[in-house]
């Protein structure tokens, strides 16, 4: 049997956004990989900051986040669920990683967002976020060994698309 986790990518609140603003290239990326059958889901930290900025946003960030949150079902995108144990393990990852200087202090929905995709065992976060992008890969996997965690890498949405055509 397939491991079920290698068919699903962990969305980040951008790709969300660039859906809600009907970017071409994010429906574009969206329909490729659901028609590979693969399954497009957030974490909770995810979840959490559409709701938060739906209510606390600028104008453009009520309005895409609004829409991210009422339009995910029929994008067919679906929160991934974890328990409290996990969530508190990838929060003290996400520590770790602001710790070790491999995100910016402001950076920590980024960093738990990591974690909780590494508890949830989906080895990639689909993003455009510059500071995850450019993170340093030799020692985010260091950062996931040392603190006995499944790997997880960054990825764009575009970047992914090239990959496949």
């Amino acid at each position: 049997m397939v491991d079920s986790s290698r068919k699903k990518l962990s969305l980040d609140t951008n790709v969300m956004f660039d859906l809600a603003a009907e970017r071409d290239f994010a429906h574009e990326f969206r329909e490729t990989f659901q028609n590979k059958g693969y399954s497009l889901v957030v974490a909770p930290t995810v979840v959490a900051e559409l709701y938060f900025l739906s209510e606390h946003g600028d104008a453009q960030e009520k309005r895409l986040s609004s829409t991210s949150l009422a339009r995910s079902s029929s994008w067919d995108i679906k929160p991934f669920a974890l328990s409290m144990v996990q969530l508190e393990i990838a929060k003290r990852f996400a520590r770790r990683l602001l710790d070790q200087a491999l995100l910016p202090e402001t950076e920590l929905n980024d960093a738990r967002i990591l974690g909780e995709t590494s508890m949830a065992a989906i080895p990639l976060v689909v993003t455009s976020d510059k500071h995850l992008l450019d993170i340093d890969e030799d020692s985010l996997r260091q950062e996931f060994d040392d603190a006995d965690l499944m790997r997880v890498s960054t990825v764009s949405p575009r970047r992914l698309l090239r990959a496949i055509h």
